[in-house]
């Protein structure tokens, strides 16, 4: 009998072993793209991101599955307390209602308010936020899904792709220099965020259709949240926004006017603070046709 157990053992742990995960560049990508966000999301709501970041991936297929093609839902949330868009997928039951956004970003966003304004999920924000393992049991144990592996996984994805590092960060997630966790250039551009607006940076070859079909959004929309014409040719560097610009600046630049420096404009000015360039103007009492020089001072807020 001992040696039968022996060998029963064995053979579980060879099978555990080969059913390991292992690192997926999908998976890496997928970080890549959307860790600035899970970090304001935990800065905002103290959801650690790496938990946000681990449900993504798992939830969704780090993006590929039918129900976050069909209808960028990124965490596999239903329609329950929903008066929103919806779609139709099988999962425990055949065709049932989920949650459907016009993008990724707004999927984020409902999954954070999502599990903090349930009851449900309220003793998960008792825990740490570093502590992920806690709140990755505490999803399973709340009926976040039925998936009796779901914790397993989550905690297998965090420490593979050592998304607990997000946790430890703390501050506000701002300006055109945040980048969290460079590793490489991705396939697919890393999405920040600046005054409460998210962007990304243009790379060489990009336009505003190749860059609207990755994230979801009409290449028209993009071109106008940019204040440009949709067939007008990206450089490498632009900032794109990915919704509307403020009228203002962030509230740190209130009383910190922006000096005009050499090579500057005041497109190039109202994209690096994330503010509508007839606002820009506005505020300053200039016409378009003023041309700004050197050492000008210029209200932003």
């Amino acid at each position: 009998m001992k040696r039968l157990s022996l060998f029963v053992w064995l053979v579980f742990m060879s099978v555990a072993v080969s059913a390991q995960m292992k690192w997926n560049q999908t998976y890496q990508n997928y970080i890549d793209q959307y860790q600035d966000i899970a970090v304001q999301e935990m800065l905002r709501y103290n959801i650690p991101a790496s938990i946000t970041l681990a449900q993504g991936i798992f939830e969704s297929g780090a993006g590929r599955s039918e129900l976050c093609r069909k209808g960028n839902n990124h965490f596999g949330i239903k329609c329950h307390g929903w008066s929103g868009a919806t779609v139709y997928h099988d999962d425990d039951e055949s065709q049932e209602c989920f949650r459907a956004y016009r993008t990724a970003l707004e999927s984020y966003e409902d999954h954070s308010k999502f599990l903090y304004e349930s009851q449900r999920y309220r003793k998960l924000f008792q825990l740490s936020r570093t502590d992920y393992k806690g709140w990755a049991r505490g999803l399973k144990a709340c009926g976040y899904a039925t998936n009796p592996q779901y914790a397993n996984k989550l905690i297998e994805l965090i420490e593979l792709y050592k998304l607990h590092e997000y946790d430890k960060l703390s501050g506000k997630v701002r300006g055109h220099h945040s980048k969290v966790s460079p590793q490489g250039q991705s396939s697919l551009h890393s999405i920040k965020i600046y005054n409460k607006n998210y962007y990304l940076y243009a790379r060489k070859g990009d336009t505003f259709k190749s860059i609207g079909e990755e994230v979801g959004i009409s290449y028209r929309k993009l071109a106008k949240y940019n204040e440009r014409d949709r067939r007008d040719k990206l450089s490498e560097g632009d900032i794109i926004y990915l919704k509307k610009k403020r009228t203002r600046a962030d509230k740190a630049f209130k009383n910190h006017p922006h000096v005009v420096k050499p090579g500057e404009s005041m497109y190039s000015i109202s994209q690096m603070y994330g503010i509508r360039l007839k606002s820009l103007y506005k505020k300053n009492h200039l016409t378009p046709d003023y041309q700004i020089r050197v050492g000008d001072k210029l209200k932003v807020y």
